[in-house]
């Protein structure tokens, strides 16, 4: 290595200021022509499964936090509404929303990604999260890439010169100085070969540092006040979730590291083969500004041509993506759905969806070939023998126009052969340079489409954690009690208040039931519960029951009136404190059960333990578990699948009502003081089913339950029944009366005489 830097160095001392900016221009020039005899390198596919702008739910609209006027927030911060005591975040989440994410304080808006001041802005905040600080891992790894870069280019410019040294002794028949010349190359191979594998190692290494540091700090907010949740339920501004904390940040990563690589070599390679080439052409002594000249007209003119010419690739891959996207949701949608698609027999109708998603991407494909055709036939033509031609004049003018040098004649020629093989070898590198340099606005326009993807997700995470979600809704008529939900920049704004309470109860003031898409399904909901309170919800398909368990748990947010519910836990485990024990020992406050429960990864016990983990060597545990187990009549069950620790896909192991029994031995070892029951047990054995309800009873849980089997409605003291119109009544349930108002029946209006008559049996 001292001996390559001496040789350069002194090279550039021999060079003349003008002669180096002369040669410098050629030099670009001259690579640019050169690019076109060589295989050019197709860009990256685009990985979109759908277009950057959300413009499924119409034009995003940003929420306001408040208003011109003040409001007494009336619950535990004392200021300006906010979020919390609107009701927007979650009252049993055991998170204050305060840790949500300040630094993503931006709505997203409209914009197309390019090559702009936005993208610049994006690519800092992000920036900023890959690396955080100077002392990080991630400045290690650049650090390292670079050096390898810049050790890489000196060894291009010394195996460049050392060819040229080699092919003028092969003209001199020097055998002695060609074979060490030789020893020498393959000597310098190994060095290089190591230097060009560590350069694709770090550039991998920093592309998965970048995306392990956005899949954290994504996650972090993903997680934070149920964002998952009301991302994909309450706001409108981000489709498929799950596509863009995945392939959107890995594409991510890999584009920046990549686009990183391209910039930084080139940039190394074309500053320091200038002062080289410079050095080798005054040597020559001839006219080094005549071909800079033609090269410039000669790149002008074909690249003004080539840009009137080409097509709008950037929209038809961007169309192409998204009937991609398009075939793969459909694909998807019947591996989901293949049971219910089987039973009813509508293969065709599945079919026929598929081959018209299909057809739309081959027409779709068809046309961005037939308008390739033409314009790739031009571009070669331009680039790899218009370009070449030029490149051949900018190697043979200063030759051609140079004086004879000194010394005899075959000295001469050896010097030119000499020459011409090192400043082609040096031309090809320039070439190479100039190519990735061209290529790297296509990959920075692909970038910043990622960039928008990944910066839009990260600031609607922080948004909705905050409390503050959009969606595209549609303002109803007032309903019967006059109650009409608040809009402000046509986004609703809640207005309701929430507080904790102490005895743990839950009171529900004047509370209407509203949809996310500002539906009022009912309206001054009130009642007041407290442990002991068995509550039985009655009522027709849409009329609000599971909607009232979701305002009650925290995931919608409440629109008017006021909510009271229990104190959530502030143990440090529910805290999140680094030395928190790894359970939480108080009972918690609300259990939710649905009627299609939900089975997550694991073992038969970690099914019962769930949302909890025990360890391997939890006896205690265990013995609870099989006591449970006994309890809901899945002993043999588990058996039969090999024990408690035994591991399955329980989700298409277990049926349906043993999945049900699953859920309620959640509920028995968990003992929360209210359990939300959503019709879980209606694929359950009354037998079993009397039997689960009698045992919660004896546990102390508090039942709300959704229910249409009378048999257990004699386990509830009191009944919310809704009819389905708006209207609702609270009262004690009594056993001997049901619970169901009987509807009456509907007045019959009396027939024109002329119409014949039913008669009276």
């Amino acid at each position: 290595m001292p001996a390559i830097l001496t040789k350069i160095r002194e090279q550039a001392f021999r060079v003349q200021p003008t002669i180096a900016v002369g040669v410098g221009v050629g030099v670009a020039l001259a690579a640019c022509a050169l690019y076109g005899t060589r295989e050019k390198k197709q860009a990256p596919p685009c990985h979109n499964n759908n277009n950057y702008k959300v413009a499924k739910n119409g034009k995003l609209q940003s929420v306001e936090n408040g208003g011109t006027e003040t409001q007494s927030c009336g619950g535990r911060c004392g200021a300006e509404q906010c979020a919390l005591c609107r009701g927007d975040v979650d009252t049993d989440n055991k998170q204050n929303i305060e840790d949500a994410d300040e630094t993503q304080s931006q709505s997203v808006e409209e914009h197309v990604p390019g090559l702009n001041l936005e993208f610049l802005r994006q690519l800092v905040s992000l920036a900023k999260i890959m690396v955080p600080g100077f002392r990080s891992h991630e400045v290690a790894l650049l650090s390292a890439h670079t050096l390898c870069l810049f050790t890489r280019t000196f060894l291009s410019i010394y195996v460049a010169s050392l060819e040229g040294s080699i092919v003028k002794h092969i003209v001199q028949k020097d055998m002695r100085a060609f074979a060490a010349l030789l020893l020498q190359w393959f000597g310098i191979a190994v060095p290089a070969t190591f230097i060009n594998s560590m350069i694709r190692y770090l550039e991998g290494r920093l592309a998965l540092a970048f995306r392990t540091r956005l899949v954290n700090h994504a996650y972090e907010l993903y997680f934070k006040n149920q964002t998952y949740y009301r991302v994909a339920n309450l706001d409108a501004r981000i489709e498929n979730a799950d596509h863009r904390l995945t392939e959107d940040v890995s594409v991510f990563a890999q584009s920046v590291a990549h686009l990183y690589s391209s910039l930084t070599k080139p940039c190394f390679d074309l500053l320091l083969i200038v002062l080289t080439l410079a050095s080798y052409s005054s040597k020559m002594k001839g006219n080094i500004f005549l071909g800079p000249g033609i090269a410039t007209f000669v790149i002008c003119l074909t690249g003004q041509l080539l840009r009137l010419l080409s097509p709008r690739f950037g929209a038809l891959a961007g169309e192409e993506a998204r009937m991609k996207a398009n075939l793969r949701h459909v694909h998807s949608r019947l591996i989901a759905h293949a049971e219910e698609v089987a039973f009813y027999g509508g293969h065709n109708v599945e079919l026929g969806q598929l081959q018209s998603a299909y057809k739309e991407l081959v027409a779709q494909m068809t046309s961005v070939f037939n308008k390739k055709l033409w314009y790739v036939m031009l571009e070669q033509f331009c680039m790899k023998y218009v370009w070449s031609g030029t490149g051949m004049v900018m190697l043979a003018l200063p030759i051609l126009t140079g004086k004879k040098l000194d010394g005899t004649e075959g000295e001469g020629i050896s010097a030119r052969t000499e020459y011409m093989t090192t400043s082609r070898n040096l031309l090809n590198s320039a070439a190479d340079a100039i190519e990735r340099l061209m290529s790297s606005y296509k990959e920075i326009v692909t970038l910043a489409g990622y960039a928008t993807r990944v910066s839009d997700m990260l600031v609607v995470f922080g948004e909705v954690a905050r409390g503050k979600c959009v969606r595209a809704v549609h303002v109803s008529a007032p309903s019967a009690n006059g109650f009409q939900v608040t809009f402000r920049d046509k986004q609703p704004v809640p207005m309701g208040k929430v507080t904790y309470t102490n005895d743990l109860s839950i009171r529900v003031r004047n509370v209407p039931i509203v949809t996310p898409a500002c539906d009022v399904v009912a309206s001054g909901v009130s009642l007041d519960l407290t442990p002991g309170t068995h509550l039985l919800i009655v009522g027709p398909n849409g009329c609000g029951k599971s909607s009232l368990f979701r305002i009650i748990s925290g995931l919608w947010p409440v629109f008017g009136g006021e909510l009271s519910v229990p104190q959530p836990c502030e143990c440090a485990h529910c805290a999140g404190e680094p030395s928190a024990p790894p359970h939480c020992t108080n009972r918690p406050m609300m259990f939710y059960i649905p009627q299609r429960p939900y089975m997550s990864m694991g073992s038969l016990i970690d099914q019962i333990t769930y949302p909890s983990r025990v360890a391997d060597d939890d006896v205690e545990a265990e013995a609870r578990a099989m006591h449970i187990l006994r309890v809901v009549r899945l002993d043999a069950c588990a058996a039969r699948h090999g024990g408690l620790r035994a591991v399955c896909d329980w989700r298409a192991t277990l049926s349906g009502g043993e999945k049900q029994r699953v859920a309620c031995a959640r509920m028995f070892y968990h003992r929360p003081v209210y359990a939300l029951l959503d019709e879980c047990t209606s694929a359950v054995s009354m037998e079993t089913e009397v039997v689960m309800y009698e045992e919660a009873i004896k546990e102390g849980i508090t039942l709300l339950s959704i229910t249409h089997r009378p048999s257990v409605w004699k386990y509830h003291t009191h009944v919310l029944e809704f009819d389905g119109a708006g209207n609702w009544s609270f009262r004690p349930l009594e056993k001997d009366v049901p619970a169901v108002t009987p509807l009456a029946p509907p007045a019959i209006e009396a027939k024109p005489s002329s119409e014949s008559e039913v008669p009276k049996e």
